[in-house]
């Protein structure tokens, strides 16, 4: 039977996978989350263990798209997706202490675990407009990674304009150029005067907006669109598959995005220990899982841009489970965020998460630290989101069933200026990254402003 979605706020319409992904937020400002969940078994998982990447992700996608998207697409759009990618495993995982592993996510043509979702997610969108004949506006905000993975994925396909909102002062350098180097007519990248959640709260804004959403047919491509978390499951299942116990994974998150694709996996049937939330100085996650309240602060700037978030908004979905999938209950407590600045949940709610989620902060000098003595003991350099991640398993070694799989995000070339500060030398990037970069940048200044950004992108659709 075909999955259907229904909305978190409980007020817009049931759609198919088509709908929900070309939606990206629902009509209520609600996200979409599936209303049944296809399973896997324990031998559905160990079997998993010597297919490709490609297979294991069919294997997991196609219930979710049935009667949506065909098996032959649907294999065509994975083989396309994935072809790309510097490491025929797509996600290799390797050892890099004594049970500890760490899982690569960052062998796409942008050097990110967010190419692994938008690579496919951008098949998906040229497949259902060639089907209906269609144009669409893509929006998005991104502290770093999105942006360039959305534009290397979107370029140049037909029937899309594509519009990208970075803080002007957040990504790395390579970060931003990966943006703002990229040629193709058809992608913008708009550097906005503020922070990230600057960027998120229009992009929402404008999808909030009935009749701008309809006049330009605006489409996501932040972790908001299902497709996206629906894609990065598909890791959690292929890292897990290599183990015989169940595994407990360290996400280094901002948006909870990713970390809620380890979460829905459990929803279809896969075993973790726990998994263990890596903040960094922006701990707005870390503070909820101690707390019970969710209170945005102002952001910070640390070497770990991609996590400079103080408003975590994939955290929904995870708060319509834990409401019991109570819609006016995530209504009353989404009001209160945007009212107040804040909410608090009940202690059985609090208990509730902390069964499943565990939380550390890690601040700047403990990810240069990081990076230095993972380097000197086994000689793998980290990202700086990445050691984000491995301090907090070690913070957590004690709440962390083995095995342990930390989630390297980046390339660690990414951000030559802190891996040279922490072990004294920069890694190379690849020939056709370090290629892109040589390109001029396009790139336009707009400040925090709504309308001035909806003119911009009204200019350039025409």
């Amino acid at each position: 039977m075909p999955v259907f979605y229904h909305s978190t706020r409980g007020n817009a319409p049931e759609l198919d996978l088509r709908g929900a992904v070309m939606a990206g937020l629902a009509s209520d400002g609600g996200l979409y989350l599936p209303k049944t969940w296809p399973q896997f078994s324990a031998a559905d998982i160990a079997a998993m263990k010597n297919k490709s990447y490609a297979d294991v992700a069919f294997t997991i996608l196609q219930p979710f798209m049935e009667g949506v998207i065909d098996d032959a697409t649907l294999q065509k759009l994975l083989a396309d997706a994935y072809l790309s990618f510097g490491d025929t495993a797509v996600t290799p995982l390797r050892k890099i202490e004594d049970k500890l592993h760490m899982l690569e996510l960052f062998h796409g043509p942008t050097l990110a675990f967010k190419d692994i979702a938008l690579q496919l997610l951008g098949g998906v969108f040229e497949h259902f407009l060639a089907e209906g004949g269609h144009r669409i506006t893509v929006i998005g905000a991104t502290s770093g990674d999105t942006g360039s993975a959305a534009m290397a994925a979107l370029a140049n396909r037909v029937n899309m304009n594509v519009f990208i909102l970075y803080p002007q002062k957040g990504p790395s350098e390579i970060q931003r150029k990966q943006m703002t180097c990229i040629q193709a007519p058809n992608v913008h990248a708009i550097a906005v005067e503020g922070t990230f959640d600057d960027c998120q709260a229009i992009v929402k804004s404008l999808f909030n907006d009935a009749g701008l959403r309809a006049k330009y047919n605006l489409a996501a491509v932040n972790s908001i669109n299902w497709l996206r978390i629906l894609a990065q499951m598909v890791y959690y299942f292929v890292a897990a598959s290599k183990f015989t116990k169940p595994v407990s994974f360290v996400v280094p998150t901002g948006n909870f995005g990713n970390v809620f694709a380890a979460y829905a996996a459990t929803r279809c049937g896969l075993p973790v220990g726990k998994l263990a939330i890596a903040s960094n100085r922006n701990d707005i996650l870390t503070r909820f899982f101690e707390t019970g309240t969710m209170k945005a602060d102002e952001v910070q700037s640390t070497l770990s841009p991609s996590m400079d978030i103080q408003v975590s908004s994939n955290f929904e979905r995870f708060l319509f489970d834990l409401c019991a999938q109570s819609d006016a209950e995530v209504r009353w407590l989404m009001n209160e965020m945007r009212d107040r600045g804040e909410f608090t949940v009940p202690p059985d709610q609090l208990e509730k998460a902390r069964s499943i989620f565990a939380a550390a902060r890690v601040d700047d000098e403990q990810t240069l630290a990081t990076i230095a003595a993972t380097y000197k003991k086994s000689g793998t350099v980290l990202d700086p989101h990445s050691a984000v991640g491995v301090a907090a398993a070690k913070q957590l070694k004690q709440d962390l069933p083995e095995p342990v799989v930390c989630l390297a995000c980046a390339h660690p070339a990414k951000f030559p200026a802190t891996i040279k500060r922490a072990i004294g030398l920069a890694p190379a990037l690849p020939g056709a990254v370090a290629e892109l970069l040589k390109k001029p940048e396009r790139t336009t200044l707009l400040p925090a402003d709504r309308d001035k950004i909806v003119h911009f992108m009204a200019e350039k659709i025409g």
